[in-house]
Protein backbone atom coordinates (compact mmCIF):
# COMPACT_ATOMS: atom_id res chain seq x y z
CA UNK A 1 0.00 0.00 0.00
CA UNK A 2 1.12 3.31 -0.94
CA UNK A 3 0.63 6.18 1.40
CA UNK A 4 0.48 9.78 0.79
CA UNK A 5 3.00 11.70 3.25
CA UNK A 6 -0.14 13.22 5.28
CA UNK A 7 -1.47 9.43 5.62
CA UNK A 8 1.85 8.78 6.38
CA UNK A 9 1.75 11.06 9.10
CA UNK A 10 -1.51 10.03 10.60
CA UNK A 11 -0.23 6.46 10.55
CA UNK A 12 3.16 7.71 12.59
CA UNK A 13 0.91 8.46 15.71
CA UNK A 14 -2.06 9.78 17.37
CA UNK A 15 -0.72 12.46 19.55
CA UNK A 16 -1.90 15.91 17.95
CA UNK A 17 0.54 18.22 16.12
CA UNK A 18 2.35 20.83 18.24
CA UNK A 19 0.63 24.51 18.55
CA UNK A 20 3.05 26.54 16.99
CA UNK A 21 3.75 24.22 14.10
CA UNK A 22 6.42 22.95 14.78
CA UNK A 23 7.82 19.19 13.77
CA UNK A 24 6.58 16.09 15.82
CA UNK A 25 9.02 14.97 18.97
CA UNK A 26 9.70 11.51 19.87
CA UNK A 27 11.96 9.62 22.01
CA UNK A 28 15.02 6.93 21.91
CA UNK A 29 15.62 5.23 25.12
CA UNK A 30 18.42 3.45 26.01
CA UNK A 31 17.48 2.71 29.69
CA UNK A 32 20.39 3.91 30.55
CA UNK A 33 22.72 2.61 34.04
CA UNK A 34 23.69 4.91 36.20
CA UNK A 35 26.59 4.52 38.26
CA UNK A 36 25.64 2.95 41.70
CA UNK A 37 22.28 1.40 40.29
CA UNK A 38 21.41 -1.36 38.18
CA UNK A 39 20.12 -2.78 34.88
CA UNK A 40 17.09 -3.43 36.42
CA UNK A 41 16.66 0.07 38.16
CA UNK A 42 17.25 1.38 34.56
CA UNK A 43 14.38 -0.33 33.06
CA UNK A 44 12.12 0.63 35.49
CA UNK A 45 12.77 3.98 35.24
CA UNK A 46 12.45 3.74 31.33
CA UNK A 47 8.83 2.27 31.57
CA UNK A 48 7.32 4.91 33.73
CA UNK A 49 9.61 7.33 31.38
CA UNK A 50 7.11 5.90 28.49
CA UNK A 51 3.99 6.55 30.65
CA UNK A 52 5.09 10.14 31.02
CA UNK A 53 5.72 10.47 27.39
CA UNK A 54 2.40 9.35 26.40
CA UNK A 55 1.33 12.26 28.71
CA UNK A 56 3.04 14.74 27.20
CA UNK A 57 2.41 14.08 23.80
CA UNK A 58 5.74 12.22 22.17
CA UNK A 59 4.90 10.80 19.08
CA UNK A 60 6.79 7.91 19.36
CA UNK A 61 9.39 5.98 22.38
CA UNK A 62 11.72 3.79 20.47
CA UNK A 63 14.14 1.08 22.18
CA UNK A 64 17.89 0.45 21.55
CA UNK A 65 19.70 -2.51 21.33
CA UNK A 66 22.97 -3.02 23.09
CA UNK A 67 24.55 -5.75 24.09
CA UNK A 68 27.28 -6.35 26.61
CA UNK A 69 27.14 -2.45 28.13
CA UNK A 70 26.89 -2.10 31.86
CA UNK A 71 25.33 1.40 30.74
CA UNK A 72 22.58 0.64 29.02
CA UNK A 73 19.70 -2.02 30.02
CA UNK A 74 17.86 -1.76 26.39
CA UNK A 75 19.21 -5.07 25.03
CA UNK A 76 15.39 -6.56 23.72
CA UNK A 77 13.62 -3.82 21.78
CA UNK A 78 10.54 -6.31 20.77
CA UNK A 79 10.19 -6.82 25.22
CA UNK A 80 10.60 -2.80 26.10
CA UNK A 81 8.41 -2.32 23.48
CA UNK A 82 5.64 -4.75 24.33
CA UNK A 83 5.90 -3.55 28.10
CA UNK A 84 5.36 0.16 27.48
CA UNK A 85 2.38 -0.90 24.91
CA UNK A 86 1.16 -2.20 27.84
CA UNK A 87 1.41 0.68 30.36
CA UNK A 88 0.37 3.51 27.49
CA UNK A 89 -2.56 4.60 25.13
CA UNK A 90 -1.32 6.71 22.31
CA UNK A 91 2.25 6.79 21.92
CA UNK A 92 3.55 4.49 19.46
CA UNK A 93 6.44 1.87 20.32
CA UNK A 94 9.00 0.48 18.73
CA UNK A 95 12.97 -0.50 18.29
CA UNK A 96 15.70 1.87 17.41
CA UNK A 97 17.20 -0.17 16.35
CA UNK A 98 16.72 -3.67 15.71
CA UNK A 99 20.36 -5.03 14.58
CA UNK A 100 20.01 -7.55 11.72
CA UNK A 101 23.78 -8.62 12.62
CA UNK A 102 22.41 -10.46 15.96
CA UNK A 103 17.90 -10.87 14.95
CA UNK A 104 17.10 -12.01 11.35
CA UNK A 105 14.30 -10.32 9.51
CA UNK A 106 12.05 -12.54 10.11
CA UNK A 107 12.30 -13.07 13.93
CA UNK A 108 12.26 -9.20 14.18
CA UNK A 109 9.23 -8.86 12.27
CA UNK A 110 7.36 -11.72 14.30
CA UNK A 111 8.57 -10.13 17.33
CA UNK A 112 6.71 -7.04 16.53
CA UNK A 113 3.81 -8.61 14.52
CA UNK A 114 2.94 -10.10 17.84
CA UNK A 115 3.06 -6.81 19.37
CA UNK A 116 1.09 -5.07 17.08
CA UNK A 117 -1.37 -7.39 17.44
CA UNK A 118 -2.25 -6.19 20.63
CA UNK A 119 -1.71 -2.80 20.26
CA UNK A 120 -2.65 -1.98 16.20
CA UNK A 121 -1.61 1.68 15.00
CA UNK A 122 1.11 2.16 17.50
CA UNK A 123 3.85 -0.14 16.87
CA UNK A 124 7.58 0.82 14.57
CA UNK A 125 9.94 -2.08 13.83
CA UNK A 126 13.05 -0.04 13.17
CA UNK A 127 15.88 -1.98 11.98
CA UNK A 128 19.30 -1.33 11.22
CA UNK A 129 22.98 -2.90 11.11
CA UNK A 130 25.73 -2.93 13.80
CA UNK A 131 28.94 -1.16 13.43
CA UNK A 132 32.15 -2.77 12.60
CA UNK A 133 35.40 -1.69 11.83
CA UNK A 134 36.59 -1.62 8.39
CA UNK A 135 37.76 -5.42 7.35
CA UNK A 136 41.53 -6.54 7.19
CA UNK A 137 42.29 -9.83 4.82
CA UNK A 138 46.62 -11.37 5.05
CA UNK A 139 47.47 -8.94 7.81
CA UNK A 140 47.01 -5.57 5.84
CA UNK A 141 46.07 -2.54 7.28
CA UNK A 142 42.58 -1.63 7.39
CA UNK A 143 41.12 0.77 4.91
CA UNK A 144 42.15 4.37 5.08
CA UNK A 145 38.60 6.57 6.32
CA UNK A 146 38.99 9.65 5.07
CA UNK A 147 37.89 12.30 7.91
CA UNK A 148 35.73 14.66 7.36
CA UNK A 149 36.07 19.00 8.22
CA UNK A 150 33.91 21.04 10.52
CA UNK A 151 31.61 22.42 8.41
CA UNK A 152 28.48 24.96 8.93
CA UNK A 153 25.40 23.58 7.13
CA UNK A 154 22.34 26.49 7.28
CA UNK A 155 23.42 27.70 10.83
CA UNK A 156 23.91 23.83 11.60
CA UNK A 157 27.15 23.06 13.11
CA UNK A 158 28.55 20.08 11.49
CA UNK A 159 31.71 18.58 13.57
CA UNK A 160 34.63 16.82 12.17
CA UNK A 161 34.77 13.31 12.18
CA UNK A 162 36.20 12.05 15.15
CA UNK A 163 39.78 10.49 14.48
CA UNK A 164 39.05 6.76 14.76
CA UNK A 165 42.15 4.83 14.42
CA UNK A 166 41.12 1.31 12.67
CA UNK A 167 44.21 -0.24 12.88
CA UNK A 168 44.36 -0.22 16.79
CA UNK A 169 44.73 -3.94 17.15
CA UNK A 170 43.58 -3.40 20.66
CA UNK A 171 40.28 -1.76 19.61
CA UNK A 172 39.74 -4.28 17.03
CA UNK A 173 40.13 -7.52 19.06
CA UNK A 174 37.86 -5.84 21.91
CA UNK A 175 34.76 -5.57 18.66
CA UNK A 176 35.98 -9.05 17.15
CA UNK A 177 35.72 -10.38 21.38
CA UNK A 178 32.57 -8.72 21.41
CA UNK A 179 31.33 -10.26 18.02
CA UNK A 180 31.91 -13.45 18.89
CA UNK A 181 29.70 -13.51 22.31
CA UNK A 182 27.18 -11.99 20.36
CA UNK A 183 27.45 -14.40 17.49
CA UNK A 184 23.92 -16.00 16.13
CA UNK A 185 25.04 -18.48 13.69
CA UNK A 186 23.12 -16.80 10.69
CA UNK A 187 24.72 -15.29 7.35
CA UNK A 188 23.49 -11.99 6.27
CA UNK A 189 22.16 -11.13 3.45
CA UNK A 190 22.27 -7.98 1.80
CA UNK A 191 20.49 -4.95 3.85
CA UNK A 192 18.04 -4.62 0.87
CA UNK A 193 17.26 -8.09 0.51
CA UNK A 194 16.27 -8.50 4.28
CA UNK A 195 13.84 -5.44 4.23
CA UNK A 196 12.03 -7.19 1.50
CA UNK A 197 12.05 -10.48 3.18
CA UNK A 198 10.07 -8.39 5.92
CA UNK A 199 7.42 -6.08 3.34
CA UNK A 200 6.57 -9.67 1.68
CA UNK A 201 5.74 -11.49 5.06
CA UNK A 202 3.53 -8.62 5.74
CA UNK A 203 1.98 -8.35 2.52
CA UNK A 204 1.69 -12.08 2.69
CA UNK A 205 3.73 -12.97 -0.82
CA UNK A 206 7.17 -13.77 0.59
CA UNK A 207 8.51 -16.55 -2.07
CA UNK A 208 11.85 -18.49 -1.49
CA UNK A 209 13.52 -20.89 -3.55
CA UNK A 210 10.23 -21.63 -5.51
CA UNK A 211 8.21 -21.64 -1.97
CA UNK A 212 5.38 -19.42 -0.62
CA UNK A 213 5.80 -18.77 3.34
CA UNK A 214 3.19 -16.96 5.51
CA UNK A 215 4.27 -15.81 9.16
CA UNK A 216 0.43 -15.39 11.01
CA UNK A 217 2.00 -12.67 13.26
CA UNK A 218 3.85 -10.61 11.01
CA UNK A 219 0.83 -10.73 7.23
CA UNK A 220 -1.56 -7.75 7.47
CA UNK A 221 0.50 -6.62 10.55
CA UNK A 222 -0.62 -3.16 11.57
CA UNK A 223 3.19 -1.67 11.75
CA UNK A 224 5.69 0.45 10.41
CA UNK A 225 8.93 -0.37 9.05
CA UNK A 226 11.68 1.94 9.53
CA UNK A 227 15.55 2.16 8.70
CA UNK A 228 17.90 3.77 10.22
CA UNK A 229 21.53 4.68 8.71
CA UNK A 230 24.36 6.95 10.41
CA UNK A 231 25.85 7.78 7.18
CA UNK A 232 25.33 8.09 3.37
CA UNK A 233 25.69 4.67 2.57
CA UNK A 234 23.39 1.36 1.48
CA UNK A 235 21.56 2.01 4.72
CA UNK A 236 19.77 5.11 3.59
CA UNK A 237 19.98 4.31 -0.07
CA UNK A 238 18.19 1.34 0.08
CA UNK A 239 16.03 3.27 3.06
CA UNK A 240 14.87 5.44 -0.09
CA UNK A 241 15.03 2.92 -2.88
CA UNK A 242 11.90 0.78 -1.22
CA UNK A 243 9.95 4.29 -0.47
CA UNK A 244 10.49 3.18 3.25
CA UNK A 245 10.78 6.16 6.29
CA UNK A 246 14.38 6.70 7.71
CA UNK A 247 15.73 7.72 10.91
CA UNK A 248 19.42 9.84 10.44
CA UNK A 249 21.29 9.19 13.76
CA UNK A 250 22.83 12.74 14.22
CA UNK A 251 23.48 12.03 17.83
CA UNK A 252 25.56 9.06 17.03
CA UNK A 253 27.11 10.16 13.57
CA UNK A 254 26.74 14.28 13.28
CA UNK A 255 29.42 14.56 11.24
CA UNK A 256 28.00 12.67 8.36
CA UNK A 257 24.23 13.87 8.71
CA UNK A 258 24.03 16.01 5.67
CA UNK A 259 25.28 13.23 3.18
CA UNK A 260 22.59 10.75 5.20
CA UNK A 261 19.37 12.76 4.70
CA UNK A 262 20.73 13.65 0.84
CA UNK A 263 21.58 10.52 0.18
CA UNK A 264 18.24 8.81 1.39
CA UNK A 265 16.15 11.67 -0.42
CA UNK A 266 18.46 11.08 -4.08
CA UNK A 267 17.24 7.15 -3.71
CA UNK A 268 13.81 7.66 -2.90
CA UNK A 269 11.21 5.63 -5.06
CA UNK A 270 7.64 6.14 -3.95
CA UNK A 271 6.85 2.73 -2.16
CA UNK A 272 5.39 1.99 1.54
CA UNK A 273 5.48 6.18 1.39
CA UNK A 274 4.19 8.25 -1.42
CA UNK A 275 6.89 11.31 -0.30
CA UNK A 276 10.34 10.56 1.80
CA UNK A 277 9.89 11.23 5.81
CA UNK A 278 12.68 11.99 7.92
CA UNK A 279 13.10 11.44 11.52
CA UNK A 280 16.85 12.76 12.92
CA UNK A 281 18.10 11.71 16.74
CA UNK A 282 19.68 14.16 18.68
CA UNK A 283 21.34 14.02 22.38
CA UNK A 284 19.51 16.74 24.26
CA UNK A 285 19.27 17.53 27.90
CA UNK A 286 17.68 20.32 29.17
CA UNK A 287 17.07 21.91 32.86
CA UNK A 288 15.59 24.53 34.28
CA UNK A 289 18.32 26.77 33.41
CA UNK A 290 21.53 26.71 30.79
CA UNK A 291 24.49 26.24 34.16
CA UNK A 292 21.98 23.84 35.93
CA UNK A 293 21.75 22.06 32.43
CA UNK A 294 25.67 21.81 31.73
CA UNK A 295 26.33 20.70 35.73
CA UNK A 296 24.00 17.81 34.64
CA UNK A 297 25.84 17.20 31.73
CA UNK A 298 28.74 16.84 33.50
CA UNK A 299 30.08 13.29 32.87
CA UNK A 300 28.96 12.51 29.17
CA UNK A 301 32.38 13.30 27.92
CA UNK A 302 33.63 9.63 29.60
CA UNK A 303 30.10 7.99 29.00
CA UNK A 304 30.41 8.43 24.85
CA UNK A 305 34.66 7.78 25.25
CA UNK A 306 33.95 4.67 26.84
CA UNK A 307 31.97 3.83 23.98
CA UNK A 308 34.15 4.24 21.02
CA UNK A 309 37.01 3.09 23.31
CA UNK A 310 35.59 -0.28 23.09
CA UNK A 311 32.06 -2.07 22.21
CA UNK A 312 30.12 -0.79 25.66
CA UNK A 313 28.88 2.28 27.37
CA UNK A 314 30.21 2.19 31.63
CA UNK A 315 27.86 3.06 33.74
CA UNK A 316 26.58 6.81 33.46
CA UNK A 317 28.83 8.78 36.06
CA UNK A 318 27.66 10.74 38.59
CA UNK A 319 28.21 14.92 38.24
CA UNK A 320 31.23 16.43 39.48
CA UNK A 321 33.27 13.10 38.85
CA UNK A 322 34.48 13.43 35.26
CA UNK A 323 37.95 12.54 34.47
CA UNK A 324 39.96 15.08 32.98
CA UNK A 325 40.57 14.00 29.20
CA UNK A 326 43.39 13.78 26.96
CA UNK A 327 44.39 15.97 23.96
CA UNK A 328 43.31 12.68 22.19
CA UNK A 329 40.63 11.38 23.88
CA UNK A 330 38.67 14.30 23.78
CA UNK A 331 39.52 14.85 19.64
CA UNK A 332 37.51 11.28 20.02
CA UNK A 333 34.77 12.61 21.43
CA UNK A 334 34.71 15.88 20.26
CA UNK A 335 31.73 15.39 17.67
CA UNK A 336 29.20 14.32 20.19
CA UNK A 337 30.43 17.09 22.38
CA UNK A 338 29.79 19.88 20.13
CA UNK A 339 26.38 18.52 18.53
CA UNK A 340 24.66 17.40 21.98
CA UNK A 341 21.94 20.25 22.83
CA UNK A 342 22.44 21.31 26.65
CA UNK A 343 20.27 23.74 28.47
CA UNK A 344 17.42 25.78 29.35
CA UNK A 345 14.49 25.39 27.59
CA UNK A 346 14.66 28.36 25.62
CA UNK A 347 18.49 27.56 24.24
CA UNK A 348 16.77 24.28 23.56
CA UNK A 349 14.22 25.32 21.17
CA UNK A 350 16.69 27.21 19.36
CA UNK A 351 19.09 24.46 18.86
CA UNK A 352 16.59 22.60 17.82
CA UNK A 353 14.68 24.50 15.32
CA UNK A 354 18.38 25.07 13.73
CA UNK A 355 18.76 21.24 13.28
CA UNK A 356 15.44 20.75 11.75
CA UNK A 357 15.84 23.56 9.65
CA UNK A 358 19.10 22.50 8.37
CA UNK A 359 18.21 18.89 8.10
CA UNK A 360 14.62 19.43 6.79
CA UNK A 361 13.79 16.98 8.89
CA UNK A 362 10.41 15.88 9.45
CA UNK A 363 10.20 14.63 13.05
CA UNK A 364 13.09 14.79 15.96
CA UNK A 365 14.05 12.13 17.65
CA UNK A 366 15.46 12.81 21.16
CA UNK A 367 17.65 10.44 23.18
CA UNK A 368 18.77 11.97 26.85
CA UNK A 369 21.18 10.44 28.91
CA UNK A 370 22.06 11.51 32.67
CA UNK A 371 22.79 9.59 36.03
CA UNK A 372 19.43 10.26 37.81
CA UNK A 373 15.86 9.11 35.65
CA UNK A 374 14.45 12.19 37.68
CA UNK A 375 16.67 14.19 35.42
CA UNK A 376 15.71 12.92 32.36
CA UNK A 377 12.31 13.00 32.82
CA UNK A 378 12.51 16.45 33.74
CA UNK A 379 14.44 17.39 30.60
CA UNK A 380 11.70 15.37 28.70
CA UNK A 381 8.79 17.33 30.57
CA UNK A 382 10.72 20.73 30.32
CA UNK A 383 11.48 20.08 26.23
CA UNK A 384 7.69 19.21 25.92
CA UNK A 385 6.48 22.41 27.83
CA UNK A 386 8.90 24.33 25.53
CA UNK A 387 7.89 22.94 22.37
CA UNK A 388 4.49 23.71 22.78
CA UNK A 389 3.45 19.56 22.59
CA UNK A 390 0.39 18.68 23.10
CA UNK A 391 -1.05 15.63 25.09
CA UNK A 392 -2.31 12.92 23.29
CA UNK A 393 -6.31 12.41 23.27
CA UNK A 394 -7.60 10.01 24.80
CA UNK A 395 -7.76 6.37 23.63
CA UNK A 396 -9.40 5.26 20.67
CA UNK A 397 -11.89 2.12 21.47
CA UNK A 398 -10.92 -0.89 19.94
Amino acid sequence: MTLTIDEAAISSGTASAPADGRVPLSILDLAVVGEGSTGADAIRASLDLAVEADRLGYRRVWYAEHHLAPGVASASPAVLAALAAARTTNIRVGSGAVLLSTTSPLVAAEQFGAIAAAHPGRVDLGLGRAFTPPPTSSGAPARRVEPTPARVVDGLHVPASPPFDYNDSELRERFLAHARVLATGRQSADFRSELEVVLALRAGELQAEGRPFVSPPVQHADLDLWVLASSGGESARVAGELGLPLAANFHVSPSSIVETVASYRAAFRPGVLAQPYVTVSVDVLAADTDAEAERLADGFADWVLSIRRGPGASTYPRPGTSSALSDADRALVRDRLETRVVGGPATVVDRLAVLQRATGADELLVTTQTHDPADSRCSFALLADAWSLTPAPAARTR
